[in-house]
């Protein structure tokens, strides 16, 4: 809790921070939920998942990512790379809960081509590497994975932009006591700018595990506070989200939050 309370006060400060100038503003409040935007950007994320479907109660997870993104080519590409720091159930202990263990999942990073950008929309695609980076069984795949991911950005009212994130990744290489993979994710998502860089969000990623059969669709609606400050636009949100169609053990809730920093030229 000490962190969502951190993100809270985080909100609140920033929320007094006014911008610099009205037509830097609307353009900061459009681009900074946008994935493929041409600025560097640095991602904090953390999903907090106190109750899992199929498991006992009192059985949770956490990971934490940290993201960094850099434009390529005048903007044409864009590399992103992705790592998980997990924590998760490892035995249960005699007394009750369990014993947990934690550590570096597998990191991840596409570079996608922007075939379409301009101020209204952005739309790019390339390829996926998943590597086999678990610092100890069970906080990765054990495997190298490849794919693609394909995003879209659109933000033709200065009120709603909306867009996705869709992945697909496979297991080529690795542990061949592990089990092969075969994973996509699908990640809609919508903002509502109620306006003063406040927006109410929506970004939940469906994930579909087509080795097994399992998947997991949630629904969420959260907060977010966008605000310039001097070359550097904080995003910081909060988000809730629930399971409302899921196969397999998977989480059932989870809370979202993050801050996200983009890096003005």
């Amino acid at each position: 809790m000490r962190h969502f309370l951190f993100i809270g006060l985080m909100i609140f400060g920033l929320s007094n921070i006014s911008a610099q100038d009205k037509k830097s503003e609307a353009a900061n409040l459009a681009q900074a939920n946008n994935p493929l935007a041409k600025m560097t950007a640095i991602n904090f994320h953390n999903y907090y998942i106190p109750k899992l479907t199929e498991a006992p109660d009192d059985m949770y997870l956490n990971t934490a990512w940290i993201r960094f993104a850099k434009p390529l080519a005048n903007g044409k590409l864009l590399l992103r790379v992705s790592a998980p720091l997990v924590t998760t159930p490892d035995a249960p202990l005699p007394s009750g809960g369990w014993d947990m263990k934690s550590g570096l999942g597998d990191i991840n990073a596409f570079l996608s081509y922007s075939f379409k950008s301009d101020a209204t929309q952005t739309i790019g695609i390339g390829p996926l590497v998943s590597i086999p980076t678990e610092t100890e069984t069970g906080l990765g795949a054990g495997k190298w994975q490849a794919g693609f991911a394909n995003v879209a950005f659109f933000a033709k009212s200065p009120v709603i932009q909306y867009g996705y994130l869709l992945t697909w990744q496979a297991s080529f290489a690795g542990d061949d006591d592990r089990d092969d993979t075969s994973l996509m994710a699908m990640q809609p998502f919508a903002m509502w700018q109620l306006g003063k860089g406040t927006y109410v969000r929506s970004a939940a990623i469906w994930a579909f595990d087509l080795k097994n059969d399992n998947y997991h669709i949630p629904f969420s609606v959260g907060l977010g506070k966008i605000v310039k400050v001097n070359n550097t636009v904080f995003n910081i949100f909060i988000e809730p989200q629930y399971s409302v169609l899921h196969s397999g053990t998977q989480p059932q809730l989870q809370l979202f939050a993050g801050i996200n920093l983009q890096l003005v030229n």
